[in-house]
């Protein structure tokens, strides 16, 4: 009993002795010393300014102003603006902060946003971040009446809206919405506008308006109704054009209200005589129970819109007649109730009424057929598409789960075929037809060919990550441009962003390729797409190689130096 006693005393010292000698080592031993970016880490900053108006610079009240990580934009933090327009958060680590306003009858915009990108806020000893000014611009709103020859209200006119957007580094004018339709006043109003140079184009029917047919088995000609009554409104454009090149453009300023006014003005209706393809045997397209019609279409802006005549009607086998017609240039497309069949292509200048045209002499439209490879999985939605010399997508159709799409009626002509996914970067690397593979992405149509093409794709996932500077300085809010290698060619490998607090920018989704990267200051909002513009800036870029096998983002070892416009 006695040993155990001793033993257990024993262990007792033991320990004691262990956890003492363990102490005093622990005291006697120096302490490392915390880094210093341990140390910035557990700093806290603030993020502090005033919202304000950016047309007027008054300070903004009743502001919902928010912060958010750029590592984890799911966890924001918000609060209101009270009097001064003043905004507080503090505590904030040190990190990367995106920072948005929000406020009824302006657009909601980050710091020194320019079209979807901003400059996000760096916290950090070297960092002011608690006089910061972020500036909400006030919507915008286009109003006007439609108004008849007598001065009388248009109801029903369909108004349509367009902008001249800067986005993809080139001048586009495009649609804004889908329009809308006048009331009884013919008045109309497009609101919750931004800052730009807008055009609104108006198309109506007179309300009055007869537009006879041709008798069949008659002489040709129209009786029995006035040539007052046998009248249309052409496409008239704000400032009395009826061609979009004549359109006059209404500048909007920020918080801008411009009411305007547009008159119709009625112009004789003409007829179109449309002589379709019949058979080969020379049956008449219903005895061959297919029917063929002619489609008419007129270019505005950037795109073509269908153009709805008054009356269509079949003279004869073959001829077909379209009324209510304005005078001026169309696209007249022949479509088929047979989707095999590929249909025909014309431009008409159309001038007097009665006019003829021979459909069957047009331009055979091509059909192309794209497969899609080099990806095992693509998402549920994506599309491929076709992109004209002119840059403009001309097609597009939604993809499916086959990675087969098919074009059905496409004017002849040379293509680049784009794959777009939301949330991907896809590009187009080689096409393989029957003539053999070619590098590259571009298909040559011909009239009335039908192809078909493998597109290999590959998607981007590298990132690149860097800094710019100015005389040795970082700089914030510069535009930063990835310029891939013959640029004309590969638009879709483009990439941009804008630089943040602290000069440094990331081009996500960069596919493989050679590329320059230029940052320009102040260069938001003018043509820097253009060959001409670009070379200029490009021969004072920095070159980075992404090869075909990389991943993860890619560190530049050099700050990119910032150009002037």
């Amino acid at each position: 009993m006695a040993a155990r006693r001793l033993r257990a005393w024993i262990r007792v010292c033991g320990l004691w002795l262990m956890m003492n000698t363990a102490a005093a080592a622990g005291q006697n031993a120096p302490v490392p010393p915390r880094s210093q970016n341990d140390s910035v880490q557990t700093q806290e900053f603030k993020i502090a300014g005033t919202i304000v108006n950016a047309v007027t610079g008054a300070p903004l009240e009743r502001v919902r102003v928010s912060i958010a990580n750029t590592r984890a934009r799911n966890q924001r933090i918000e609060m209101v603006t009270g009097a001064g327009g003043h905004f507080e958060f503090t505590g904030v680590p040190a990190g990367k902060y995106s920072l948005q306003g929000t406020r009824r009858g302006y657009l909601t915009s980050s710091y020194e946003q320019h079209e979807q990108y901003s400059t996000a806020i760096v916290t950090g000893p070297e960092f002011a971040t608690d006089k910061l000014v972020l500036r909400l611009m006030p919507m915008g709103v286009i109003s006007g009446h439609v108004l008849d020859e007598s001065g009388e209200p248009v109801r029903n006119a369909q108004v349509q809206l367009f902008l001249e957007n800067h986005s993809a580094g080139m001048n586009r004018v495009m649609a804004v919405t889908r329009g809308s339709s006048t009331d009884d006043r013919g008045y109309f109003d497009f609101a919750v506008l931004q800052p730009g140079r807008y055009f609104v184009s108006v198309n109506a029917t007179p309300w009055y308006a007869v537009h006879p047919v041709t008798a069949q088995g008659g002489d040709g000609s129209a009786r029995g109704v006035s040539p007052v009554l046998d009248v249309a409104y052409p496409t008239t454009y704000y400032g009395g054009g009826t061609e979009s090149d004549s359109a006059v453009p209404i500048d909007l300023k920020g918080g801008e209200k411009q009411e305007i006014e547009i008159r119709l003005r009625p112009v004789p209706a003409l007829r179109l005589i449309v002589r379709v393809p019949v058979d080969a045997s020379g049956e008449s397209p219903d005895q061959a129970n297919v029917f063929r019609f002619p489609v008419l279409r007129k270019r505005v802006f950037d795109s073509v819109e269908p153009v709805n005549p008054g009356q269509v009607q079949t003279l004869a086998p073959g001829v077909v007649e379209l009324t209510g017609v304005a005078a001026g240039r169309y696209d007249v497309r022949i479509q088929s109730s047979n989707p095999e069949e590929v249909p025909h292509f014309s431009e008409i200048d159309l001038e007097r009424d009665g006019q003829d045209l021979n459909a069957a002499q047009g331009e055979t439209l091509a059909k192309l057929t794209v497969r899609v490879e080099g990806e095992e999985a693509l998402p549920k939605q994506y599309a491929v598409a076709l992109r004209d010399e002119r840059q403009r997508i001309v097609a597009l159709v939604q993809g499916n789960a086959s990675k087969q799409v098919s074009f059905p009626a496409v004017k002849p002509g040379k293509y680049v075929i784009v794959v777009i996914a939301p949330g991907k970067n896809y590009a187009v690397t080689r096409t393989a037809s029957g003539a053999g593979e070619t590098a590259g992405h571009e298909v040559n149509l011909a009239s009335g060919a039908a192809t078909e093409v493998t597109a290999q794709l590959v998607e981007g996932v590298v990132g690149i990550e860097g800094a710019v500077e100015k005389n040795g300085k970082p700089m914030a809010g510069v535009i930063v441009a990835l310029v891939p290698k013959d640029p004309d060619r590969n638009l879709e490998l483009f990439r941009r962003d804008q630089s943040d607090f602290d000069g440094t920018f990331l081009l996500r989704g960069v596919a493989p390729g050679t590329y320059t990267i230029v940052a320009v200051e102040d260069a938001w909002g003018f043509e820097w797409l253009k060959a001409g513009v670009l070379a200029r800036y490009a021969q004072h870029g920095q070159q980075v190689i992404i090869g075909e096998n990389m991943r993860g983002t890619v560190h530049l070892p050099e700050a990119v130096e910032v150009q002037a416009k």
